[in-house]
This record gives C-alpha cells, sequence and structure tokens, in this order.
C-alpha cells in the first residue's frame, strides 16, 4: 500500500476497462485521482465507488479545450499533476479493403489524437515542477499487425508507440523528469473486447468465443496491465523512460 502516495494522477478512459481498473487500483495504493470519460455516468459511478480520493470530469479525448478543461480543474482540486494515464479508446472491426476513410479517420483521432492532446496537456501542466509520468496505452496488434481486422486501431496504436518515445527522447534531452513509457497489451477481458466479439458472433456467443479464443492466445484480466501502471506512476521507475511494455504473457513471440 502505499505505492502512489500523495500523487495525483489523470486517466482518460477512466469510467471502464483498463482505465477503470488503474484507477482504482492508483487510488488504493494512495493517489488522488480523476476520471476522465465521455461516458459521464460511469466516470461519476467510478468516482463515487472509490470515495473522496475520486473525482469525474466529462472528456471527449478529440477536443483540446477539453483537455485544457480537465488538467486546470485538477490543478485547482489537488495543485498539481504527478501521473497521466491515456487510456481511453475506440476500435472499428474492418480490414484495409473494408474499411472506410472515416472509419480510419475517426479511430485515429480518438486513439492517436487523443493521446497526443492528452500528453501536451499533462507536458504542460507537469512543465512547472519539472518531474511527472505519462503512461500511453498502444497494443500488441501494433507490434504484430494481427488480427488483420482492425486495421485503423493497429495503425493508431502504432503511432502512439512512436509518440511515446518522442515524448520520452524530448523530456530527456531537455533535462526535465516528465518521463513516458508504452504498455503493449495483448488480449484483455475488457468491454472492448466484449463488445468486439458481440459485434463479430452475436451476444450469445461470446462466452464460447472467449473459450476459443483463450485456445489460441492467452486473455488477461484489467489487474494484469494496472499492475503496471501503478509501477510506472511510482517512484520505484524513476529510472523508466521511453520503454515499451509488452503485457500478453508471451503471445507475441510465438
Amino acid at each position: 500500500m502505499g505505492r502512489v502516495e500523495g500523487k495525483v494522477a489523470v486517466v482518460s478512459g477512466g469510467a471502464s476497462g483498463l482505465g477503470e481498473a488503474s484507477a482504482r487500483l492508483l487510488a488504493r495504493e494512495g493517489a488522488s485521482v480523476v476520471i476522465a470519460d465521455i461516458d459521464r455516468t460511469n466516470a461519476e459511478r467510478v468516482a463515487g465507488e472509490i470515495g473522496a480520493a475520486a473525482r469525474a470530469i466529462p472528456l471527449d479525448v478529440t477536443s483540446e479545450a477539453q483537455w485544457s478543461s480537465v488538467m486546470a480543474d485538477t490543478l485547482a482540486l489537488w495543485g498539481k499533476v504527478d501521473i497521466l494515464l491515456n487510456s481511453a479508446g475506440i476500435v472499428i472491426i474492418g480490414s484495409i479493403e473494408d474499411l472506410t476513410l472515416d472509419q480510419f479517420r475517426r479511430v485515429n483521432a480518438v486513439n492517436l489524437d487523443g493521446t497526443f492532446l492528452g500528453c501536451q496537456a499533462a507536458f504542460k501542466a507537469m512543465r512547472p515542477a519539472g518531474t511527472g509520468s505519462i503512461i500511453n496505452l498502444s497494443s500488441v496488434a501494433a507490434l504484430i499487425g494481427t488480427p488483420p481486422n482492425i486495421a485503423a486501431y493497429t495503425a493508431s496504436k502504432g503511432g502512439v508507440a512512436a509518440l511515446s518515445r518522442s515524448i520520452a527522447i524530448h523530456s530527456l534531452t531537455n533535462g526535465l523528469e516528465i518521463r513516458c513509457n508504452c504498455l503493449h497489451p495483448g488480449s484483455i477481458r475488457t468491454p472492448m473486447l466484449l463488445n468486439a466479439l458481440a459485434r463479430d458472433v452475436g451476444p450469445e456467443n461470446v462466452d464460447n468465443a472467449l473459450v476459443e479464443m483463450s485456445k489460441s492466445e492467452p486473455i488477461g484480466v484489467p489487474d494484469d496491465v494496472a499492475n503496471i501502471v501503478v509501477y510506472l506512476g511510482s517512484d520505484e521507475s524513476k529510472f523508466v523512460n521511453g520503454a515499451q511494455f509488452v503485457l500478453d504473457k508471451g503471445f507475441s513471440v510465438l
């Protein structure tokens, strides 16, 4: 307990999935947490269940103005921003042959543009102290290109990984202690995965699809990612910058 005691974290996409699990664990380990999400109802639910250490703030990650407001509200509440987790994301099923340009742009607007805007806003909030931890969620899909029916998602997450490296180098060469690291989760049992399966095989077949899926690749739980988020948000990782963490139980190196 207390691994991030006294720190202030902003979690985009904190109303569900990996963001929710990470926000809850950060709070249990002593952080004050902003649940920033376009889903106001679930953001308020999560914040209410966490208690006094959490606040829900509406956020459309594609809006530069809303990102600025989230950071300003966080500074007004707790006076600083120590951690940013960019976990908001969407997926649209479609290969290179059947994906539309509008779909491609929509996925990249949320996953890549949203991450860029979050990093930029957090960097501005962290710059006066010169310290902080930015944690970006990419995906194993960005490393291995599979499955091929999520081409826009894969491309967006590849951009997130490259952006993370650029931010890390920028910080290092400017003598700052604002670290930026990137996570590449494999298949994790989240609402995003379950909803994608439901669209693919039908809601009534999701459980069977998960069983079949688990025969060929490991399926993790959100806390498998949240544990690494807490590590990267804590001072335990003060020498970790520009790193890429693959969280897939070895699937990507088979």
